[in-house]
């Protein structure tokens, strides 16, 4: 989009930052409470450091290196997957300042007090993040499907210093929306040879031997329940939050098909998944976007499929540690507001993912980036990723269609079920049988 065409246009600049900065602290300083506010922040300011934890399909060197060079304070990140960080915070919780958290693991940590409420006013762009997350609902007023952890339930805290979720919308938020998806299976058709339209053929026999499920458990039983369902086994009441009884049922299913040799892997690492496509050793396995992503960058067909039965959807927001104050709790509101402002969600587009904030990624994409990534139109030129590998050529276009297409096709959400530590012995007796 040209910058005159833009409807939304937010500097995030070191200066600009300074400049709300002293606006707010010269309100502090006419009450008599802190005198000289301004100078201190301005001098003070390029020796903040904020440190940002979480997955790696989120926590990005790059992204963090271009907001520490347009805030003017240092953005330091490490990375650290769901289960890892959620202990972290709970044991550890000042050795945190920003935490990336997947919307479910929000519900298990949110109680401990070990995060802070975040005041929508703060937040500049609030009413243009996509409503899936501030309202539970599509933009033409459509409800979100509920099965599973939907963001828009564990979105909103009671009140400032709150250790409730609030089941409505509030003036505080727990996390603030960044990046989100929609998983489907990863294909290899010049192996398979045929359409493939259903969650179902994760389980057909046609392809025993050369199948793979993701090996983590809450995600692993989810897309298990997708192919179980797909296929007739079992109705479920919530894929995303099962009875015992049909974590058995699901379970017995798995057993029996991994006891003929069905599934070849349960891989747990991105690597991993990119390996056993693009050595054909897998036609049809649980898969992420940029995994599909990195096979296609070899020169390998591999598509993200569509599926009838619709997609398993998430979403990660990033959280302040209830320990941040001062100016360095300003420095964090102010990454937050960075993060939403456009060329962290231009450069994840690149990556497959979507942005909270649709619109302002939009400003650091090209008309044919933002056509072939977000409205499903064929590219015009070749397509690449913010490495400059190889997205998709000239006349293709993304697997899966456009953004209102796939996230308006969602069955269920990542999800962590009131029988998880059931489910998770099951699993690991499934995995190790």
């Amino acid at each position: 989009m040209k910058e005159s065409e833009s409807t939304v246009k937010i500097d995030y600049s070191r200066r600009s930052f300074l400049k709300k900065a002293s606006a707010a602290s010269a309100g502090i300083a006419a009450t008599g409470a802190v005198s000289g506010f301004p100078m201190v922040w301005a001098n003070k300011l390029k020796d903040v450091e904020l440190l940002h934890v979480g997955p790696s399909y989120s926590v990005i060197q790059e992204i963090a290196d271009q907001a520490s060079k347009d805030l003017g304070f240092k953005i330091q990140v490490q990375t650290a997957w769901t289960d890892a960080l959620l202990t972290r915070i709970a044991n550890q919780p000042d050795t945190v300042d920003v935490a990336d958290l997947e919307f479910w693991a929000t519900k298990r940590i949110w109680q401990r007090g070990n995060l802070q409420p975040v005041a929508i006013r703060e937040i500049d762009l609030w009413d243009k993040i996509y409503p899936i997350f501030s309202k539970g609902e599509y933009p033409n007023g459509a409800k979100v499907s509920t099965q599973g952890a939907l963001p828009y339930e564990v979105q909103y805290a009671s009140g400032p210093g709150s250790k409730e979720i609030h089941s409505g919308p509030t003036d505080y938020a727990t996390i603030i929306p960044t990046v989100y998806n929609a998983d489907t299976l990863g294909i290899r058709p010049d192996l398979i040879g045929r359409p493939i339209e259903s969650w179902a053929e994760l389980l057909n026999p046609e392809f025993s031997g050369k199948t793979a499920i993701l090996g983590i458990p809450a995600i692993g039983i989810m897309d298990a329940a997708m192919a179980v369902e797909a296929r007739g086994d079992i109705q479920y009441g919530d894929k995303g939050n099962m009875t015992r009884a049909e974590i058995d049922q699901t379970i017995e299913i798995m057993k029996d098909l991994k006891s003929r040799g069905h599934f070849r892997a349960f891989w747990s690492s991105f690597d991993e998944s990119v390996n056993l496509m693009a050595s054909g050793e897998v036609v049809i396995q649980s898969m992420w976007s940029p995994a599909v992503t990195a096979v296609k960058t070899r020169g390998i067909p591999c598509v993200y499929q569509e599926m009838k039965e619709g997609y398993r959807g998430w979403g990660n927001g990033m959280g302040l540690m209830a320990h941040l104050d001062g100016l360095k709790r300003d420095a964090a509101v102010a990454y937050l507001n960075w993060y939403l402002s456009g060329w962290q969600g231009g450069f994840i587009a690149r990556q497959g993912y979507y942005s909270a904030v649709p619109e302002t990624a939009r400003d650091h994409m090209s008309e044919d980036e933002w056509g072939y990534w977000y409205e499903g139109r064929p590219a015009n030129d070749n397509i690449v990723d913010p490495y400059g590998n190889l997205m998709g050529k000239a006349g293709e276009k993304r697997d899966g269609g456009a953004f209102a297409k796939r996230m308006g096709n969602i069955e269920c959400w990542n999800t962590v079920m009131d029988e998880n530590r059931y489910m998770v012995k099951k699993w690991n007796e499934f995995t190790a049988s």
